[in-house]
């Protein structure tokens, strides 16, 4: 049948089962939400800024599994999405955007709103391409999808011409097991040949990796993000209790290995507990699971794991043994290696080592007694009255720190956090994502005023979908993480980080029509919380903390992973 381009890209998306996109709508992208107009089958949620709207489909896809898809206008519109698409792109999310530039003979000319947005997003892309023909755009879009979702997952930009999607062409619907890589540039990175790996692991790179851990005295396992994003997380489980081994959790593994387990040791790294930090500087044998191994583990490369031969299981080719030495590598999807070497592994017994790594904390206590709220009595209340499957959103500083140490993430995608491109204002854009993918669980944006200056502006979306998200703001009156080094590293030289105007987090809850309460105390956040779970719509919580509260453990930049300034 004949369609136009827009129509085109919409039953695009109705073959890829999608049912729900974040956007704003502009000038060179009408044509396309002219054709959503007709589409009940896809649910449209207008953000207050796209930026919030590339973090929803990031969101979305995180909570989800699936795929997420954000819509922008050209010029600011999408430029508006690159901090969105860079914080995909670090993590290893899913998502589609998709944008419309000015028209093909216009382009380069300097035109209305014209931006050369292929070029902008080349490098925090898998694949990224303009779309300036009719009749490539069915191919093209389903190109997309595959290319987000195979092997490491990231995010695809399409940038469409006006021009394209008035244009009319024949479309027939292709099955999604049809779908098919094409076409892909010379010019594409390293990182993106590695990331498109499907190839099933070397059995022998198996064999290998288990007869390391049968030799092993002190193994120590690492849960890093690609747990998370092969949903491998009963597999990890299984093959820890196999092993018998302490497993440490990255900041992106959260909710790849159960936190309550008793084999858990907590984060790893700059403000990992001591526990894990502890295993690592004395393990026999390191099994990183999907971790590549950042600066914000590895912090100290050269003495990283010292006394451990290092075994990296990754999906991406390019991040074996990039930041850190690797004695073997097992070359595939962290769920199917982890059942591969189940299948070969037998009871193991490691009871010593476990007890040595457990003498050690594996989270920070506060003082309790004092008369103000600590970051761990927030979240002992959160966990308390929220139901245990509640999905976490945060944005980032040391509200995201104690909400990862403090929080036992059951799943993988209970806990959305900007942990490699450390994106301030992605929790709030995060958490509507989240909800609007899973419509019948709490969802809990956790925040610090700093962070949420700059997303707070999708109260409006909350209030306008009714979305029962809660907003927790730790309000310290600094930008918490920044004045925490100032102290320990500078002097306690508090340049530009005090806080000390507004806005009135309650008041503004209430102009976005929403409910706010301030509190001071357990009692007090008991019954906000309490009133925020039955309410049914957005709330905001504003949680009055220590300006001088600090995340402990903490080792600096560079140094040795013992090497703790602050317990």
């Amino acid at each position: 049948m004949e369609l136009t381009g827009a129509q085109i890209l919409i039953e695009c998306l109705k073959e890829q089962g999608v049912d729900s996109v974040f956007g704003y709508p502009g000038g060179t992208i009408l044509d396309v939400y002219d054709a959503l107009f007709e589409t009940p089958e896809i649910h449209h949620y207008l953000t207050s800024h796209e930026q919030g709207a590339a973090h929803a489909a990031d969101g979305y896809a995180r909570s989800t599994g699936r795929v997420g898809v954000c819509l922008s206008t050209s010029g600011p519109g999408c430029t508006n999405l690159v901090t969105g698409i860079a914080t995909a792109y670090m993590d290893s999310s899913p998502i589609v955007a998709i944008t419309c530039n000015v028209s093909r003979k216009l382009l380069g000319r300097d035109s209305f709103q014209e931006v050369d947005i292929t070029s902008i997003t080349r490098p925090i892309t898998k694949w990224n391409r303009v779309v300036d023909d009719v009749h490539d755009l069915a191919d093209v879009v389903r190109q997309a999808f595959l290319v987000a979702r195979s092997g490491r997952p990231g995010p695809v930009l399409l940038d469409i011409t006006k021009d394209v999607t008035a244009a009319t062409c024949a479309y027939e619907a292709v099955p999604t097991e049809e779908h098919r890589v094409f076409e892909l540039p010379n010019r594409l990175s390293k990182r993106l040949m590695g990331s498109l790996n499907t190839q099933e692991p070397n059995p022998q790179d198996v064999d290998t990796l288990v007869a390391m851990i049968e030799e092993a005295e002190r193994p120590l396992i690492v849960c890093g993000g690609g747990v998370v994003r092969s949903r491998a997380s009963r597999e990890l489980n299984a093959f820890a209790n196999l092993v018998d081994a302490p497993v440490a959790i990255t900041v992106m593994g959260a909710g790849g290995f159960r936190g309550r387990d008793p084999l858990s040791t907590g984060m790893i790294g700059m403000h990992g507990s001591q526990a894990s930090n502890m295993a690592v500087d004395n393990c026999d044998l390191l099994v990183a699971v999907g971790c590549r191994f950042s600066d914000r583990v590895a912090l100290q490369p050269s003495t990283f794991a010292h006394q451990a031969k290092i075994v990296q299981v990754d999906i991406d080719s390019t991040e074996i043994g990039k930041n850190v030495r690797c004695d073997h590598s097992v070359l595939g999807d962290a769920k199917t290696v982890l059942a591969m070497a189940n299948e070969r592994l037998g009871q193991l017994h490691h009871r010593r080592w476990r007890q040595f790594v457990l003498s050690f904390p594996t989270e920070t206590q506060y003082e309790e007694g004092g008369d103000h709220l600590t970051p761990k009595q927030v979240n002992e209340m959160v966990a308390r009255l929220c139901p245990e499957d509640t999905i976490v959103a945060t944005d980032v500083g040391q509200h995201q720190m104690w909400a990862i140490q403090h929080f036992h993430y059951d799943y993988p995608g209970q806990l959305l956090t900007s942990g490699g491109f450390g994106a301030m204002g992605f929790g709030l854009g995060a958490a509507i994502g989240a909800q609007v993918g899973n419509p019948g669980t709490c969802v809990i944006h956790v925040t610090g005023d700093g962070s949420f200056r700059m997303n707070c502006n999708e109260l409006a979306t909350v209030e306008h979908y009714r979305l029962p998200i809660i907003t927790i703001v730790y309000d310290n009156a600094v930008l918490g993480m920044v004045h925490q080094w100032q102290t320990l590293i500078y002097d306690e030289r508090y340049s530009q980080t005090t806080l000390d105007r507004p806005p009135d987090w309650v008041r503004l809850a209430d102009a976005y029509g929403l409910t706010g309460r301030r509190v001071s105390t357990m009692e007090e956040l008991e019954v906000a919380l309490t009133e925020a779970l039955a309410c049914g719509h957005g709330y905001v919580i504003d949680a009055i903390i220590d300006p001088d509260e600090m995340v402990r453990p903490m080792v600096p930049a560079g140094q040795h992973i013992t090497n703790f300034l602050a317990i």
